[in-house]
Protein backbone atom coordinates (compact mmCIF):
# COMPACT_ATOMS: atom_id res chain seq x y z
CA UNK A 1 0.00 0.00 0.00
CA UNK A 2 1.38 3.42 -1.00
CA UNK A 3 0.98 6.26 1.48
CA UNK A 4 2.52 9.72 1.14
CA UNK A 5 2.52 11.70 4.34
CA UNK A 6 1.14 15.19 3.94
CA UNK A 7 3.60 16.86 6.29
CA UNK A 8 7.35 16.47 6.77
CA UNK A 9 8.75 15.14 10.00
CA UNK A 10 9.91 17.52 12.74
CA UNK A 11 10.07 21.27 12.32
CA UNK A 12 10.54 21.31 8.55
CA UNK A 13 8.07 23.73 6.92
CA UNK A 14 5.30 22.34 4.75
CA UNK A 15 6.07 24.25 1.55
CA UNK A 16 3.83 24.52 -1.52
CA UNK A 17 6.53 22.77 -3.56
CA UNK A 18 6.40 19.84 -1.14
CA UNK A 19 2.64 19.49 -1.55
CA UNK A 20 2.94 19.79 -5.36
CA UNK A 21 5.53 17.03 -5.42
CA UNK A 22 3.30 14.82 -3.28
CA UNK A 23 0.42 15.38 -5.69
CA UNK A 24 2.70 14.44 -8.59
CA UNK A 25 3.81 11.31 -6.77
CA UNK A 26 0.20 10.16 -6.47
CA UNK A 27 -0.49 10.65 -10.20
CA UNK A 28 -0.96 7.39 -12.19
CA UNK A 29 2.23 6.30 -13.94
CA UNK A 30 2.30 6.45 -17.76
CA UNK A 31 1.99 3.22 -19.75
CA UNK A 32 5.23 3.87 -21.63
CA UNK A 33 8.26 1.62 -21.28
CA UNK A 34 10.07 1.89 -17.96
CA UNK A 35 13.03 4.29 -18.37
CA UNK A 36 16.60 3.29 -17.63
CA UNK A 37 17.58 4.96 -14.37
CA UNK A 38 21.11 5.84 -15.52
CA UNK A 39 19.92 7.23 -18.85
CA UNK A 40 17.40 9.29 -16.89
CA UNK A 41 20.20 10.54 -14.64
CA UNK A 42 22.16 11.62 -17.74
CA UNK A 43 19.11 13.53 -18.96
CA UNK A 44 18.76 15.23 -15.57
CA UNK A 45 22.44 16.16 -15.77
CA UNK A 46 21.99 17.68 -19.24
CA UNK A 47 18.88 19.60 -18.09
CA UNK A 48 20.32 20.63 -14.71
CA UNK A 49 20.16 24.37 -15.39
CA UNK A 50 16.50 24.19 -16.43
CA UNK A 51 15.76 22.16 -13.30
CA UNK A 52 17.76 24.47 -11.04
CA UNK A 53 20.23 21.81 -9.89
CA UNK A 54 23.93 22.04 -9.10
CA UNK A 55 26.62 19.44 -9.64
CA UNK A 56 26.74 18.43 -5.94
CA UNK A 57 22.97 17.92 -5.95
CA UNK A 58 23.37 15.57 -8.91
CA UNK A 59 25.92 13.56 -6.92
CA UNK A 60 23.30 13.04 -4.19
CA UNK A 61 20.66 12.08 -6.77
CA UNK A 62 23.07 9.54 -8.28
CA UNK A 63 23.64 8.09 -4.81
CA UNK A 64 19.88 7.83 -4.21
CA UNK A 65 19.27 6.14 -7.56
CA UNK A 66 22.01 3.63 -6.86
CA UNK A 67 19.92 2.23 -3.99
CA UNK A 68 17.10 1.34 -6.39
CA UNK A 69 17.61 -2.40 -6.97
CA UNK A 70 16.79 -2.59 -10.71
CA UNK A 71 18.00 -0.81 -13.81
CA UNK A 72 14.54 0.14 -15.14
CA UNK A 73 12.29 2.30 -12.98
CA UNK A 74 9.02 0.44 -12.31
CA UNK A 75 5.96 1.74 -10.51
CA UNK A 76 6.12 -0.28 -7.29
CA UNK A 77 7.10 0.06 -3.64
CA UNK A 78 10.79 -0.37 -4.55
CA UNK A 79 10.75 3.22 -5.85
CA UNK A 80 10.98 4.31 -2.20
CA UNK A 81 14.62 3.98 -1.15
CA UNK A 82 15.55 4.23 2.50
CA UNK A 83 19.35 4.49 2.92
CA UNK A 84 20.77 5.99 6.09
CA UNK A 85 22.67 9.25 5.97
CA UNK A 86 25.89 7.30 6.56
CA UNK A 87 25.22 5.02 3.56
CA UNK A 88 24.26 7.99 1.38
CA UNK A 89 27.37 9.89 2.43
CA UNK A 90 29.55 6.91 1.50
CA UNK A 91 28.07 6.71 -2.00
CA UNK A 92 28.25 10.51 -2.35
CA UNK A 93 32.04 10.32 -2.00
CA UNK A 94 32.14 11.18 1.68
CA UNK A 95 29.88 14.23 1.56
CA UNK A 96 29.25 15.78 4.99
CA UNK A 97 25.80 15.06 6.44
CA UNK A 98 24.92 18.74 6.74
CA UNK A 99 25.73 19.21 3.04
CA UNK A 100 23.87 16.02 2.23
CA UNK A 101 20.69 17.28 3.89
CA UNK A 102 20.88 20.55 2.00
CA UNK A 103 21.10 18.82 -1.38
CA UNK A 104 18.35 16.37 -0.48
CA UNK A 105 16.13 19.37 0.24
CA UNK A 106 17.09 20.80 -3.19
CA UNK A 107 15.97 17.58 -4.88
CA UNK A 108 12.64 17.74 -3.06
CA UNK A 109 12.19 21.41 -3.99
CA UNK A 110 12.95 20.59 -7.64
CA UNK A 111 10.17 17.99 -7.63
CA UNK A 112 12.43 15.04 -8.49
CA UNK A 113 11.96 13.11 -5.23
CA UNK A 114 9.38 13.13 -2.43
CA UNK A 115 9.97 12.55 1.26
CA UNK A 116 7.97 9.67 2.67
CA UNK A 117 8.64 10.24 6.36
CA UNK A 118 8.05 7.64 9.05
CA UNK A 119 6.39 8.51 12.38
CA UNK A 120 9.79 8.96 14.03
CA UNK A 121 11.59 10.43 11.01
CA UNK A 122 13.77 7.35 10.45
CA UNK A 123 14.14 5.60 7.09
CA UNK A 124 13.21 1.93 7.07
CA UNK A 125 10.88 -0.65 5.53
CA UNK A 126 8.12 -2.82 7.01
CA UNK A 127 8.14 -6.32 5.56
CA UNK A 128 5.34 -8.86 5.31
CA UNK A 129 5.29 -12.52 6.17
CA UNK A 130 7.05 -13.55 2.94
CA UNK A 131 9.86 -11.02 3.36
CA UNK A 132 8.52 -8.56 0.80
CA UNK A 133 8.39 -4.82 1.49
CA UNK A 134 4.89 -3.72 2.45
CA UNK A 135 5.58 -0.12 3.44
CA UNK A 136 8.80 1.87 3.09
CA UNK A 137 9.76 5.20 4.60
CA UNK A 138 12.43 7.21 2.81
CA UNK A 139 12.77 9.05 -0.51
CA UNK A 140 10.26 8.29 -3.24
CA UNK A 141 11.74 8.29 -6.78
CA UNK A 142 8.34 8.14 -8.44
CA UNK A 143 8.44 11.78 -9.62
CA UNK A 144 11.45 10.83 -11.76
CA UNK A 145 9.40 8.09 -13.40
CA UNK A 146 6.45 10.41 -14.00
CA UNK A 147 8.59 13.27 -15.36
CA UNK A 148 10.86 11.12 -17.53
CA UNK A 149 9.38 12.45 -20.77
CA UNK A 150 9.56 16.07 -19.64
CA UNK A 151 13.15 15.62 -18.45
CA UNK A 152 14.15 14.01 -21.76
CA UNK A 153 12.69 16.98 -23.67
CA UNK A 154 14.52 19.46 -21.44
CA UNK A 155 17.75 17.51 -21.88
CA UNK A 156 17.44 17.49 -25.67
CA UNK A 157 16.76 21.22 -25.71
CA UNK A 158 19.83 21.80 -23.52
CA UNK A 159 22.01 19.63 -25.81
CA UNK A 160 20.74 21.45 -28.90
CA UNK A 161 21.45 24.80 -27.28
CA UNK A 162 24.96 23.68 -26.28
CA UNK A 163 25.68 22.49 -29.84
CA UNK A 164 24.42 25.79 -31.25
CA UNK A 165 26.57 27.77 -28.81
CA UNK A 166 29.61 25.66 -29.70
CA UNK A 167 29.05 26.29 -33.41
CA UNK A 168 28.56 30.04 -32.91
CA UNK A 169 31.65 30.27 -30.69
CA UNK A 170 33.75 28.50 -33.33
CA UNK A 171 32.56 30.92 -36.01
CA UNK A 172 33.36 33.89 -33.76
CA UNK A 173 36.87 32.53 -33.10
CA UNK A 174 37.50 32.10 -36.85
CA UNK A 175 36.18 35.58 -37.66
CA UNK A 176 38.36 37.14 -34.96
CA UNK A 177 41.40 35.17 -36.13
CA UNK A 178 40.89 36.45 -39.69
CA UNK A 179 40.42 40.00 -38.41
CA UNK A 180 43.58 39.77 -36.28
CA UNK A 181 45.61 38.52 -39.26
CA UNK A 182 44.29 41.33 -41.47
CA UNK A 183 44.90 43.96 -38.78
CA UNK A 184 48.44 42.72 -38.20
CA UNK A 185 49.30 42.70 -41.89
CA UNK A 186 47.70 46.05 -42.59
CA UNK A 187 49.15 47.72 -39.45
CA UNK A 188 45.79 49.09 -38.51
CA UNK A 189 45.06 51.96 -36.13
CA UNK A 190 44.82 51.66 -32.37
CA UNK A 191 41.05 52.14 -32.58
CA UNK A 192 40.67 49.01 -34.73
CA UNK A 193 42.93 47.04 -32.38
CA UNK A 194 40.86 48.20 -29.39
CA UNK A 195 37.68 46.94 -31.05
CA UNK A 196 39.37 43.62 -31.73
CA UNK A 197 40.56 43.30 -28.12
CA UNK A 198 37.08 44.14 -26.81
CA UNK A 199 35.54 41.35 -28.89
CA UNK A 200 38.19 38.90 -27.68
CA UNK A 201 37.52 39.79 -24.05
CA UNK A 202 33.77 39.35 -24.54
CA UNK A 203 34.36 35.84 -25.89
CA UNK A 204 36.00 34.75 -22.62
CA UNK A 205 32.68 34.90 -20.78
CA UNK A 206 29.99 32.23 -20.77
CA UNK A 207 27.53 33.55 -23.35
CA UNK A 208 24.11 32.37 -24.45
CA UNK A 209 22.95 32.00 -28.05
CA UNK A 210 21.69 35.59 -28.37
CA UNK A 211 24.93 37.07 -27.00
CA UNK A 212 27.06 34.84 -29.24
CA UNK A 213 24.98 35.78 -32.29
CA UNK A 214 25.50 39.47 -31.53
CA UNK A 215 29.23 38.89 -31.02
CA UNK A 216 29.47 36.97 -34.30
CA UNK A 217 27.80 39.81 -36.18
CA UNK A 218 30.24 42.33 -34.67
CA UNK A 219 33.26 40.12 -35.49
CA UNK A 220 32.13 39.60 -39.08
CA UNK A 221 31.50 43.33 -39.48
CA UNK A 222 35.01 44.13 -38.26
CA UNK A 223 36.53 41.50 -40.57
CA UNK A 224 34.67 42.91 -43.57
CA UNK A 225 35.75 46.46 -42.72
CA UNK A 226 39.38 45.32 -42.62
CA UNK A 227 39.01 43.51 -45.94
CA UNK A 228 37.48 46.55 -47.60
CA UNK A 229 40.17 48.82 -46.17
CA UNK A 230 43.00 46.60 -47.41
CA UNK A 231 41.48 46.02 -50.85
CA UNK A 232 41.03 49.76 -51.40
CA UNK A 233 44.38 50.69 -49.81
CA UNK A 234 46.14 53.08 -52.25
CA UNK A 235 49.57 51.76 -51.20
CA UNK A 236 48.55 48.21 -52.05
CA UNK A 237 47.11 49.38 -55.37
CA UNK A 238 50.31 51.25 -56.21
CA UNK A 239 52.55 48.32 -55.36
CA UNK A 240 50.46 45.44 -56.70
CA UNK A 241 47.64 46.80 -58.82
CA UNK A 242 43.89 46.60 -58.29
CA UNK A 243 41.75 43.49 -58.55
CA UNK A 244 40.65 44.63 -62.01
CA UNK A 245 44.26 44.89 -63.15
CA UNK A 246 44.98 41.39 -61.86
CA UNK A 247 41.94 39.99 -63.69
CA UNK A 248 42.91 41.79 -66.92
CA UNK A 249 46.44 40.45 -66.65
CA UNK A 250 45.08 36.91 -66.37
CA UNK A 251 42.67 37.27 -69.29
CA UNK A 252 45.36 38.62 -71.65
CA UNK A 253 47.88 35.94 -70.73
CA UNK A 254 47.52 34.14 -74.09
CA UNK A 255 48.15 37.29 -76.20
CA UNK A 256 50.73 39.38 -74.30
CA UNK A 257 54.19 38.59 -75.74
CA UNK A 258 55.89 39.42 -72.45
CA UNK A 259 54.31 36.28 -70.97
CA UNK A 260 55.78 33.90 -73.56
CA UNK A 261 58.87 31.93 -72.64
CA UNK A 262 60.82 33.29 -75.60
CA UNK A 263 59.92 36.87 -74.78
CA UNK A 264 61.26 36.50 -71.25
CA UNK A 265 64.53 35.02 -72.51
CA UNK A 266 65.18 38.30 -74.41
CA UNK A 267 64.40 40.52 -71.44
CA UNK A 268 67.13 42.66 -69.92
CA UNK A 269 68.64 41.63 -66.56
CA UNK A 270 66.21 42.74 -63.84
CA UNK A 271 67.13 45.50 -61.38
CA UNK A 272 67.49 44.80 -57.66
CA UNK A 273 64.07 43.52 -56.50
CA UNK A 274 62.07 45.10 -53.69
CA UNK A 275 61.37 42.51 -50.97
CA UNK A 276 57.75 42.40 -49.88
CA UNK A 277 56.94 41.11 -46.41
CA UNK A 278 54.83 37.93 -46.55
CA UNK A 279 51.17 37.99 -45.60
CA UNK A 280 49.94 36.02 -42.57
CA UNK A 281 50.11 32.33 -43.46
CA UNK A 282 46.56 31.71 -42.16
CA UNK A 283 45.25 34.34 -44.58
CA UNK A 284 47.01 32.71 -47.54
CA UNK A 285 45.70 29.22 -46.82
CA UNK A 286 42.19 30.60 -46.27
CA UNK A 287 42.24 32.41 -49.61
CA UNK A 288 43.86 29.51 -51.52
CA UNK A 289 42.79 26.24 -49.85
CA UNK A 290 43.34 24.17 -53.03
CA UNK A 291 47.03 23.83 -52.14
CA UNK A 292 46.29 22.12 -48.81
CA UNK A 293 45.93 18.57 -50.25
CA UNK A 294 49.47 18.79 -51.68
CA UNK A 295 51.07 19.35 -48.27
CA UNK A 296 52.65 16.57 -46.22
CA UNK A 297 50.17 17.20 -43.44
CA UNK A 298 48.89 20.48 -42.02
CA UNK A 299 50.43 23.70 -43.31
CA UNK A 300 51.66 25.29 -40.09
CA UNK A 301 54.72 27.17 -41.33
CA UNK A 302 56.03 28.84 -44.46
CA UNK A 303 58.32 25.85 -44.96
CA UNK A 304 55.24 23.60 -45.19
CA UNK A 305 53.75 25.91 -47.83
CA UNK A 306 57.01 25.93 -49.81
CA UNK A 307 57.14 22.13 -49.78
CA UNK A 308 53.54 21.98 -51.02
CA UNK A 309 54.32 24.54 -53.73
CA UNK A 310 57.37 22.53 -54.84
CA UNK A 311 55.14 19.44 -55.09
CA UNK A 312 52.40 21.05 -57.17
CA UNK A 313 54.67 23.23 -59.31
CA UNK A 314 55.56 20.55 -61.95
CA UNK A 315 51.89 19.55 -62.20
CA UNK A 316 51.06 23.12 -63.21
CA UNK A 317 53.69 23.10 -65.98
CA UNK A 318 56.10 25.47 -64.22
CA UNK A 319 59.70 24.49 -64.93
CA UNK A 320 62.59 24.69 -62.48
CA UNK A 321 64.10 27.83 -64.01
CA UNK A 322 60.85 29.83 -63.71
CA UNK A 323 60.34 28.68 -60.13
CA UNK A 324 63.92 29.43 -59.09
CA UNK A 325 63.72 32.88 -60.68
CA UNK A 326 60.44 33.61 -58.84
CA UNK A 327 61.93 32.59 -55.49
CA UNK A 328 65.06 34.68 -56.11
CA UNK A 329 63.20 37.82 -57.17
CA UNK A 330 60.16 37.68 -54.87
CA UNK A 331 61.47 35.85 -51.80
CA UNK A 332 60.46 32.17 -51.38
CA UNK A 333 57.43 32.96 -49.16
CA UNK A 334 56.00 35.47 -51.63
CA UNK A 335 56.63 33.10 -54.56
CA UNK A 336 54.82 30.28 -52.72
CA UNK A 337 51.92 32.66 -52.00
CA UNK A 338 51.69 33.64 -55.66
CA UNK A 339 51.77 30.01 -56.76
CA UNK A 340 49.04 29.06 -54.28
CA UNK A 341 46.85 31.87 -55.64
CA UNK A 342 47.57 30.75 -59.20
CA UNK A 343 46.53 27.19 -58.32
CA UNK A 344 43.32 28.50 -56.75
CA UNK A 345 42.61 30.45 -59.96
CA UNK A 346 43.97 27.78 -62.34
CA UNK A 347 40.91 27.79 -64.64
CA UNK A 348 41.66 31.43 -65.63
CA UNK A 349 45.38 31.00 -66.36
CA UNK A 350 46.26 29.30 -69.64
CA UNK A 351 50.06 29.20 -69.21
CA UNK A 352 51.08 29.17 -65.52
CA UNK A 353 54.80 29.11 -66.36
CA UNK A 354 54.62 32.26 -68.47
CA UNK A 355 52.30 33.87 -65.93
CA UNK A 356 54.77 33.25 -63.10
CA UNK A 357 57.62 34.68 -65.19
CA UNK A 358 55.53 37.79 -65.84
CA UNK A 359 54.92 38.18 -62.10
CA UNK A 360 58.66 37.76 -61.48
CA UNK A 361 59.43 40.51 -63.98
CA UNK A 362 56.88 42.77 -62.31
CA UNK A 363 58.38 42.00 -58.89
CA UNK A 364 61.86 42.79 -60.18
CA UNK A 365 60.63 46.26 -61.08
CA UNK A 366 59.15 46.67 -57.61
CA UNK A 367 55.59 46.53 -58.91
CA UNK A 368 54.26 43.25 -57.49
CA UNK A 369 52.74 42.37 -54.13
CA UNK A 370 50.72 39.20 -53.43
CA UNK A 371 48.27 41.15 -51.28
CA UNK A 372 45.78 42.08 -54.03
CA UNK A 373 45.76 38.49 -55.34
CA UNK A 374 44.96 37.12 -51.88
CA UNK A 375 42.35 39.77 -51.15
CA UNK A 376 40.67 39.22 -54.53
CA UNK A 377 40.30 35.51 -53.74
CA UNK A 378 38.96 36.31 -50.26
CA UNK A 379 36.46 38.75 -51.68
CA UNK A 380 35.34 36.20 -54.27
CA UNK A 381 34.84 33.66 -51.48
CA UNK A 382 32.72 36.17 -49.56
CA UNK A 383 30.55 36.88 -52.63
CA UNK A 384 30.07 33.14 -53.29
CA UNK A 385 29.17 32.50 -49.65
CA UNK A 386 26.58 35.29 -49.77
Amino acid sequence: MRHISLTPFGRQPNLAAHLAAQKLAETPAPCADAPDKWALLRDVTAARRALGLGDRTLVVLSALISFYPRTQLADDTALIVFPSNAALSERAHGMAESTLRRHLAALVAAGLVVRHDSPNGKRYALRGGHGGVQTAFGFDLRPLLLRAGEIAALAQAARDSAARCKSLRARVVLALRDAAALADWGQMSAQILDRLDALRRALRRRLDIDALSTLLEAAQTLRQELRNALISDPIAEESGGSDTQIERHQQNSEQDPIESESGMDKAAPPPQPRHNPPLPLELVTKAAPDILPYARGDIRSWRDLLIAAETVRPMMGINTDAWSEAQRVMQPEVAATALACMLQDATRIRNPGAYLRALSAKAAEGGFSPGPMVMALLRRETVCAA
